[in-house]
């Protein structure tokens, strides 16, 4: 094998690895989905696994292709669990996928203590322990990804609302830049993702797009970032959030 045969042998997805953190359901399932159609192996964590659920039966036909793993991302001893777990193992992208909102439209001095603690914790605390704990998983060339939200540019913040939630990706995107200066000179590529306004949980049914537009999009994006070495805020194509 000469050494061109060799080089795009090591390129082709299926030696390429995604880690996706939330896989449940919605986005991070939808991607789980993808990156599988596209000859990727992903590993990819739930709650609780041994529980019948769309992603179990998704690895029951994946043919070895999907590993799931438990992890609730707000227990730090489960992390240092999975830590351990996947000590042998490299991948190409860790994305972790997390969100949570609640008082939409409470401002946001109204809003409990108890519920302000659990929202930043979901959608910022715990995705920055996820990546500083799995960090050493991805190599150089690979990256380091979060799913962040249009609701979190400070600069595009024209209709207020939402302020909670805008408040914890907001503070997710300034996690990631420490994040990045810290990890200067690394060769990975650090991706703040926002998918669009979509028909989740979450986006609610009168979002205009739908999972299965969106995700291939996001997953576009993600593989072309591959090979960078710098922090950036896009969009589901590839667009440049201004924070």
């Amino acid at each position: 094998m000469d050494m061109r045969e060799e080089t795009v042998r090591a390129d082709s997805d299926e030696s390429r690895t995604v880690l996706v953190v939330g896989a449940s359901r919605g986005l991070g399932y939808a991607m789980t989905a993808e990156f599988l159609d596209r000859g990727w192996r992903v590993i990819a964590t739930v709650r609780d696994p041994s529980v019948g659920s769309p992603l179990k039966e998704l690895a029951d036909r994946a043919d070895m292709a999907l590993r799931v793993e438990g992890l609730d991302i707000n227990d730090p001893e489960q992390l240092a669990i999975l830590r351990e777990t996947l000590a042998d193992e490299r991948v190409d992208i860790l994305f972790v996928n997390a969100g949570i909102t609640n008082h939409r439209q409470t401002p946001i001095a109204e809003v409990p203590t108890a519920d302000y603690v659990e929202l930043m914790v979901t959608n910022a605390l715990s995705p920055m322990r996820v990546i500083e704990m799995l960090q050493h998983l991805v190599p150089e060339g690979g990256l380091l990804g979060a799913m962040s939200s249009g609701m979190a540019s400070i600069t595009n913040n024209t209709r207020g609302n939402e302020e909670l939630y805008r408040g914890s990706k907001a503070a997710l995107n300034m996690f990631m830049r420490s994040f990045a200066v810290r990890q200067a000179g690394s060769g990975r590529a650090i991706v703040l993702m926002t998918p669009g306004w979509v028909q989740t949980a979450l986006g609610g049914a009168e979002a205009p797009l739908t999972v299965d537009e969106s995700v291939p999009l996001v997953v576009d994006v993600l593989v072309s970032r591959l090979g960078h070495s710098d922090l950036e805020f896009l969009d589901n194509e590839g667009r440049v959030i201004p924070w």
